[in-house]
């Protein structure tokens, strides 16, 4: 089980990375391990299925650049592995004129990330998507869907022919140096020896840093994501993917509408504070929600942003919330179309001063290296996000 370098995390940007350490080596000394059984298990297989452009970000920050770079990426492995993806470009809608200024904030930051986008009035967004409404709209022409985990099944396979290998049923608990290596210890026991670490556990990421013997400058908070399937005629009026303005405040997009690369249409995500780091049925985990309880940033998160936190939280307990969400951007849709959907959580990092980390985050400690904040759209980039950390990985290696 040695190798010159274990990732861990079996994600998109773990297996991104894997694969780009291995082509900067030009070695398939490279070991994959997770703690659950196959891959893409978490934040990688439960997300809406788009390919961000780059509309959102704040121009120069980490995600406008790698979202724009690894979309690219995306598409041209999709293209030579033969996956599904379709450019089908979006909307994002203003439903009232106290949303014009934002709406003009999302263009100006899409033309300077070199996102190709078009202000319409409402007869054009009608004409892209008949059924939509609003006084103002952005067409996004480079948004794309696609099987996110069809793609991390297809870089397990790259990884494995180039020699590497993927083991899933293995959870880190330790990583200690000794002398010019670490000593990486599994929660069954096994023991193996490694030249670098790589820490991409996304939702575990800070615990995983610090049995490392890092101090990460930042933690993990989970958020739920509530979908709903659209079935039915409702279905029918959405032609490719419908989202609202988002609140300039978080680094969540709203409740949207996506259709996707087999033609599904979904509803979704919620935004609210999960009572576990993987309770995807609503459930307490008695761990995380007492850590969580404990947790002074946190606190003050809470403190900053209760209403918008209230909201949420009336919004995922009540579905004619959602519903009249929903019919904001498209009136005729029938809530009775509307049909329970698996949840995800995005893996949220605060600082201690309880403010949310806006941009992907990254971190070193002694022979590791750690992505601690990956949320969306980091498997839009993750591709592009395994060129950097593959980078840092080599630069380790060298010195050492």
């Amino acid at each position: 089980m040695d190798a010159a370098v274990v990732v861990v995390g079996a994600g998109l940007v773990g297996l991104a990375t894997a694969r780009a350490v291995q082509e900067r080596l030009g070695t398939g000394d490279v070991l994959v391990v997770d703690k659950e059984d196959g891959p893409a298990r978490h934040q990688s297989g439960r997300n809406s299925g788009v390919a961000h452009s780059g509309l959102y970000y704040p121009p120069g920050s980490a995600k406008a650049e790698l979202a724009v770079h690894g979309r690219a990426l995306l598409e041209r492995h999709c293209v030579e592995r033969s996956l599904p993806y379709r450019t089908c470009g979006k909307v994002v809608v203003a439903s009232d004129r106290d949303q014009l200024p934002a709406l003009a904030e999302l263009e100006r930051r899409g033309a300077a990330n070199g996102v190709r986008v078009d202000r319409l009035d409402p007869a054009g967004l009608r004409r892209i998507e008949p059924h939509a409404a609003g006084v103002a709209a952005l067409h996004v022409h480079d948004t794309g869907v696609v099987d996110f985990a069809a793609v991390a099944r297809s870089l397990v396979e790259e990884l494995r022919d180039a020699g590497g290998e993927v083991r899933g049923g293995l959870e880190v608990v330790r990583a200690t140096p000794r002398g010019d290596r670490l000593e990486v210890e599994g929660a069954d026991g096994t023991r193996w020896r490694a030249g670098v670490l790589v820490n991409c556990a996304g939702l575990q990421s800070d615990r995983v840093a610090r049995s490392c013997g890092a101090e990460p400058a930042v933690h993990i908070v989970p958020f739920r994501g509530d979908y709903l399937d659209v079935t039915g005629p409702s279905a029918d009026l959405v032609r490719s993917l419908v989202y609202p303005v988002p609140d300039p405040r978080w680094p969540f997009l709203g409740v949207h509408l996506t259709r996707s690369v087999n033609d599904h249409v979904h509803a979704g995500p919620t935004a609210v504070l999960a009572l576990g780091r993987e309770s995807y049925d609503r459930s307490v985990d008695r761990t995380d929600a007492l850590a969580m309880l404990r947790d002074r940033a946190l606190w003050r998160l809470a403190l900053r942003y209760w209403r918008t936190g209230l909201g949420e939280l009336r919004r995922a307990r009540d579905r004619e919330r959602v519903v009249r969400d929903l019919r904001r951007l498209v009136p005729e849709l029938d809530g009775a179309d509307l049909r329970a959907a698996p949840s995800g959580i995005r893996a949220q990092a605060i600082t201690t001063d309880g403010r949310l980390v806006d941009d992907f985050a990254f971190a070193t400690s002694p022979r590791c290296v750690h992505v601690l904040n990956a949320p969306s759209p980091a498997a839009t980039a993750s591709l592009a996000i395994g060129r950097v950390v593959a980078s840092r990985v080599v630069s380790l290696l060298e010195v050492s």
